[in-house]
């Protein structure tokens, strides 16, 4: 197989996977880092009756399944107060009513639109709506009104800004014979943070309260969506049994998403490109896990713990932990098993983990992500130097007997069969394998699709600067000086490889680094630039392996 349709078939792949990649994020398909159970599929219904459930007769409701739009709009035009909470890391907004989460700003993450601006990632406005919340619900038929999201809280503590290395934002509402105190706490340096709800039941009879924890919102894609490649957006249950599943919106609309209803392990989550939102409830105690679309038009992930039976007086104690913030996967990893997958790579987690790894210890020598990219393609180009140098030795080799193949082609005509065995024949006296030119290059585009998925995954990418005009490796060239340098190594690589001899094929390849070009000019530049140093790279291989062939048949002939 010769150059061009090594080419060819490079750029097959490639479109192919991105064709794939789109489709597969856009769907929301599952991820191949575990195989998906064969459940029911889900409902918007409250679990039946009969599923057993840790210490309670009956099971709970789904949280908000029964709430009419009606009832939505009261509680929203009901008495309620924003409170504004800055700490080192974010600067959050909660409603008192449901003592929900609306609003958060990543105070170390820069808006795309607009550097000047923290990136915003929960909102509840008339343009994005995307919050967290908690509450306590009844046993399912049950008409009870504890304390939910449609409820309203107050706010007990006084300190509203971080001084020390915690602040806890402590709410406390009563209703239905329970009353709640629910206590954010934040840590200094973390986007986690840690949530304890202490209920306790106030009334004169016994009670049967479920938590529930959950994460609403909208379709929309997320500022900054890029038109050319698709990202997912959507949410996303894990549990030892089924493993990391994600799920579309039209997966919820449709009723067709399919998932472990049930388990003592596992969290939810949303996510988009970059950043993510869980909630992690603690390990061993029985869940419900539910995904269904809210009657005020929302997509909701949640789960619900039955709490058992609460007598008069007495009293018990949750802790969650909730993580709103970037695709930090060391840090992911510290709070739940299996959170770092969120950085979803796949079927090429297998090696793009440990190729992750190796750019953070670039990093963490260079301190540039930019430098980081040029160095790991150094060190690509490396560890395929051996398959490399085969490639261009073939190429060279076909490319000095060109002529000679060019005139058999005019010697045999339409006789395919003498040809091909006069080209075979040639073959083996000059000891070319017409395969050398493509194999080689071949092992390699999965080492390029694996690269593709870590920079468009990590967050570390996003906002992080390289060298001059390029101040965010994570969207495009603003300048395309990249992809045209690009383009300009393209050309100059096919003029080091053998020329088609089919006048029509020579000028399709003509083409070929224009089509490429085009595809480059909206992606990452951090993308890009691995494209541009490992071209030069090549050349610079390839130019000095053929130049040493050149001469070693000049020494040859001459001798």
């Amino acid at each position: 197989m010769d150059i061009r349709r090594t080419i060819l078939w490079m750029i097959f792949v490639f479109s192919a996977f991105m064709l794939w990649n789109n489709w597969q994020t856009y769907t929301g398909h599952p991820s191949l880092l575990g195989e998906t159970p064969k459940v029911a599929q889900q409902d918007n219904a409250a679990p039946a009756a009969g599923t057993p459930q840790a210490d309670t007769p009956s099971a709970p409701s789904v949280p908000g399944a029964s709430t009419t739009p009606e009832q939505a709009q009261a509680a929203s035009a009901s008495p309620s107060e924003i409170i504004d909470i800055e700490t080192d890391e974010f600067r959050i907004q909660f409603d008192t009513m449901g003592a929900q989460l609306v609003h958060a700003e990543l105070r170390k993450h820069r808006d795309t639109a607009d550097e000047s601006k923290a990136a915003v990632l929960l909102e509840n406005n008339d343009v994005s709506r995307y919050t967290v919340q908690s509450g306590i619900v009844a046993p399912a038929g049950q008409k009870k009104n504890y304390p939910d999201q449609y409820k309203p809280f107050r706010l007990v503590s006084t300190e509203t800004k971080m001084t020390g290395d915690t602040l806890p934002v402590v709410f406390e509402a009563e209703s239905g014979g329970l009353k709640v105190t629910r206590t954010y706490t934040f840590t200094r340096g973390t986007y986690r943070v840690d949530v304890q709800d202490q209920i306790t039941n106030v009334s004169q009879e016994a009670q049967q309260p479920s938590q529930y924890l959950q994460i609403t919102r909208d379709s929309k894609d997320p500022p900054g969506a890029s038109s050319f490649y698709h990202t997912f957006t959507g949410p996303a249950i894990y549990t030892e049994e089924g493993r990391f599943q994600k799920f579309s919106f039209s997966d919820i609309d449709k009723n067709s998403a399919e998932y472990i209803k049930q388990a003592k392990d596992g969290w939810i989550a949303m996510i988009e490109h970059y950043f993510v939102t869980a909630w992690v409830p603690p390990e061993g105690k029985d869940r419900l896990y539910n995904l269904r679309k809210t009657p005020e038009g929302l997509y909701a992930v949640s789960t619900v713990e039955p709490l058992g039976t609460l007598e008069p007086g007495a009293s018990t104690t949750t802790r969650s932990e909730l993580w709103v913030g970037p695709q930090d996967q060391d840090a992911l990893a510290a709070v739940a098993p299996g959170l770092d997958v969120v950085v979803d790579y796949g079927w090429l987690t297998i090696i793009a983990k440990p190729m992750f790894a190796v750019m953070q210890w670039i990093h963490s020598i260079v301190g540039n992500w930019g430098w980081t990219i040029v160095l790991l393609t150094c060190l690509i180009k490396l560890i395929f130097f051996p398959l490399s140098a085969a490639s261009y030795k073939s190429m060279a080799k076909m490319k000095n007997v060109a002529p000679r193949m060019q005139s058999m082609k005019e010697k045999y005509g339409n006789d395919r069969q003498a040809l091909n065995a006069a080209m075979m024949e040639m073959y083996r006296k000059e000891k070319i394998n017409p395969l050398g030119g493509c194999l080689p290059i071949l092992v390699q585009i999965p080492v390029f699709l694996t690269l593709y998925r870590v920079l468009l995954a990590s967050v570390e990418m996003r906002g992080a600067p390289w060298i001059g005009w390029i101040h965010d490796l994570s969207v495009h060239d603003p300048y395309f000086i990249l992809p045209v340098f690009m383009m300009a190594s393209m050309f100059l690589q096919m003029r080091l490889n053998p020329k088609p001899p089919d006048p029509m094929q020579a000028k399709i390849m003509m083409f070929m680094p224009l089509v490429f070009g085009a595809m480059m000019f909206m992606f990452p530049a951090g993308l890009v630039l691995y494209w541009c140093v490992n071209n030069v790279l090549s050349i610079g291989q390839q130019w000095f392996i053929t130049r040493n062939l050149n001469k070693a048949a000049n020494d040859a002939h001459i001798g």
